[in-house]
């Protein structure tokens, strides 16, 4: 499985539809999304899925209202339950043989959590048949966002995710272990435990830790000690700290602050900046409108000096439980020495 941040053909999204979602916000998360198609299409082609032929016609007018239509923008008819297509669309890798291979995950919403999902489960094998690319059905129950990868071996993923039993129930972590090595060339699996407060993923790793380049990881951070999320964060820290990467590195563990507490109807929304998506020539990451949003910002055009950090506001996507990274998912392009 290629690095985010090497070379991409296209990112895969899907627009945002379901009221249930957004409850009382759906046009509002649909004029934040325009912004982050918009922020995509300046770097890499942008495949969108919609629900039908009228829902297309009303993204293509949601488009052309926001910005010229000469931006690399497709539409395909591939009707989903929602719009995280990080987690319901394929994860592309590299087959030695064969070339780009789209690992089709089976897919039960998080551990059962918000039926249906039917359209959801089928959405990777549809989306592979239209990027013409080879696919293979996987019956271990994953989604994109509980994977990180360095491009060199290493996986970074949380147990409760990946070991959950409403997922993959029986499974040992060796057995795990010896599928992941399979399927996405990696050697050394990084374990953490913990999860942000409101994240109905049961602690998906994009909003935790993300590879930045191979050893440098930046870690989610609260240094309020009164906050519910320091503590699992701490711990995800230290796991990090002692850990070593495929190639024996120590990791170089990098603090990435965490916005201040966000709420919807009462209840904390997940927000965190490490919901970031590498694209060919740009960062683009979630802000709120909060003063932590510059640091953030700051910190990661560090960390990314080749390329342009760019704030996409997801005040409203946030409300649906998740932002850029659980919206987007890359198809790599093939590397040298395979016949695409």
């Amino acid at each position: 499985m290629p690095a985010e941040w090497e070379p991409h053909a296209a990112v895969w999204v899907a627009w945002p539809h379901a009221p249930e979602t957004w409850p009382g916000c759906l046009d509002a998360a649909e004029q934040e999304f325009r912004t982050l198609v918009e922020a995509l299409s300046a770097s890499e082609p942008v495949n969108v899925l919609v629900q039908s032929p009228a829902h297309a016609q009303h993204v293509h007018e949601q488009l052309v209202s926001q910005f010229e239509s000469a931006r690399p923008i497709q539409l395909h008819e591939i009707p989903t339950d929602d719009a995280w297509l990080r987690d319901t669309g394929p994860t592309f890798v590299e087959d030695s043989q064969a070339g780009l291979l789209a690992l089709d995950w089976t897919f039960n919403s998080w551990g059962g959590k918000y039926p249906p999902w039917d359209l959801d489960d089928q959405a990777a094998r549809k989306l592979a048949a239209r990027a013409k690319i080879r696919c293979q059905r996987v019956e271990l129950v994953i989604e994109g966002g509980s994977l990180e990868v360095d491009g060199e071996g290493t996986l970074l993923a949380t147990e409760s995710t990946l070991l959950d039993s409403k997922r993959n129930p029986g499974i040992t972590r060796a057995k795990l272990q010896q599928e992941l090595g399979e399927l996405l060339g990696v050697t050394r699996i990084v374990w953490l435990e913990g999860e942000i407060e409101g994240d109905d993923t049961d602690g998906h790793i994009d909003q935790i830790a993300r590879f930045v380049s191979p050893g440098r990881v930046v870690c989610a951070h609260e240094p309020d000690a009164a906050d519910p999320n320091h503590e699992p964060l701490q711990r995800c820290r230290a796991a990090l700290r002692r850990a070593r990467d495929a190639r024996g590195r120590r990791l170089e563990v990098i603090d990435l602050p965490m916005p201040p507490r966000l709420e919807a109807a009462g209840a904390r929304l997940p927000a965190s900046y490490a919901n970031f998506y590498v694209s060919n020539r740009t960062v683009i990451v979630p802000v709120f409108d909060v003063p932590t949003d510059a640091q953030a910002l700051k910190l990661l055009s560090e960390l990314f000096p080749e390329r342009a950090v760019r704030g996409v506001p997801c005040r409203t996507l946030v409300r649906g439980l998740g932002s850029v990274h659980c919206l987007a998912q890359q198809q790599p392009t093939l590397r040298r020495g395979h016949d695409a």
